[in-house]
């Protein structure tokens, strides 16, 4: 199947074997009939495993040409999963350039279980090495990164993660696996914050990974239940309802990504825009080589370089909502610094170019004019 189709058909049964329902149905159910201590029907208790999630999984695992899916009760909760395959000791190199809640789970929750962290920019693979040693056991990457918009070469980290065996895992969230397939690339794992782009319309909380792996699937799958932070049905079936629009989604917010981007470049109150689109983009080659568009997300800053400069602005649009997350069919606009990465150190987000005057745009599907007008009135 082409990505078009697998949003729609990929991994799914074409009906429901009970009714003969089109759309998976939602099993709001935590229990199930077994015929004899157990026998069942491959259900038994909904932690474990429920019809509307597996048929998430099975979507999830399609779309990222994986063999095993596991979907979560948030993007957190998936790369909670994740660390817990390691054990105290262990070392986890991570890029610099991460959503703050990343970073707020590394460092406040696993780095006091024994688990150490390096944060370092990838933006050249080689500069990895140098931080390897007998106890690193991960490569962590964001591409694109939240919210400067780095470019990180999956291939060639993946390389770097082989030539060491640790396991290489890819935050796909901005990207999706419509304009990005990790694994394709040499990744182990692919994490996704569903709450975002798959999921789309903002009316739901989730997470998922991606592995192609049989036994790192399993170790993932007895975390997954013995934690137990699965998301439940009705989330489930709104995220498979969600991906079925993904490839026209994303085909929108890359149109409009475009038209935003080229926009505030030319705006003489625009310092910075960071937008992975531009050939002066470091790493734009990159980005045209792994990636089949550039997307919908952009950051920028203003030339007056101030809080409250970028307070204004936000406080002014009407179209665009300033509001946290992205990935919706509605423009939204974010304050990293007070916001999405509030929980980093101002001295630690401004090295990467987390400034205070800095502004997140997720791009929606809206018209682009519309947009366009909304930042002109509220940049002045």
């Amino acid at each position: 199947m082409k990505f078009n189709t697998k949003t729609i058909h990929g991994g799914q049964d074409n009906v429901d074997p009970a009714y003969g329902s089109v759309m998976p149905p939602i099993y709001q159910t935590t229990t199930y009939s077994q015929s004899s201590p157990g026998e069942h029907q491959g259900y038994e208790y909904s932690r474990s495993a429920n019809p509307t999630r597996t048929a998430l999984e099975k979507s999830l695992a399609s779309l990222e040409n994986g063999e095993y899916g596991l979907a979560f009760g948030s993007g957190l909760a998936a790369i909670d999963a994740v660390l817990k395959l390691f054990k105290p000791g262990d070392e986890i190199i991570s890029t610099n350039d991460l959503y703050g809640g990343s970073y707020r789970l590394f460092t406040k929750i696993f780095e006091g279980l024994g688990i150490k962290f390096k944060f370092v920019g990838m933006q050249a693979a080689e500069d990895i090495e140098q931080h390897i040693n007998e106890k690193t056991k991960l490569i962590w990457v964001e591409t694109p990164t939240n919210p400067m918009m780095n470019i990180i070469d999956i291939e060639a980290v993946s390389k770097v993660a082989k030539q060491h065996e640790l396991l290489l895992a890819v935050d796909n969230t901005f990207a999706t696996p419509y304009l990005q397939r990790p694994l394709e690339l040499g990744a182990d794992i692919v994490m996704h914050s569903a709450t975002k782009y798959l999921g789309g319309h903002s009316d739901v909380v989730m997470g998922g990974l991606v592995v192609k792996d049989k036994e790192l699937a399993s170790k993932l799958y007895f975390i997954q239940n013995a934690s137990g932070a699965i998301c439940g049905p009705q989330d489930s079936f709104l995220v498979l309802r969600g991906i079925k629009t993904l490839h026209i989604r994303m085909q929108r917010h890359c149109e409009n990504g475009r038209a935003i981007a080229g926009f505030l470049k030319s705006h003489d109150k625009v310092k910075d825009v960071y937008w992975p689109g531009f050939e002066e983009h470091p790493n734009h080659e990159i980005a045209k080589r792994q990636m089949s568009g550039f997307g919908g997300m952009i950051s920028f800053n203003t030339k007056e370089n101030t809080l409250e400069s970028a307070r204004k602005i936000v406080e002014k649009l009407k179209v665009f909502t300033l509001a946290e997350s992205l990935g919706g069919v509605e423009s939204l606009a974010g304050h990293p610094a007070s916001m999405t990465h509030a929980s980093i150190p101002k001295e630690e987000r401004e090295k990467t170019g987390v400034v205070d005057s800095l502004i997140r745009l997720s791009v929606g599907i809206e018209d682009e004019e519309d947009l366009i007008e909304d930042l002109r009135q509220a940049i002045g």
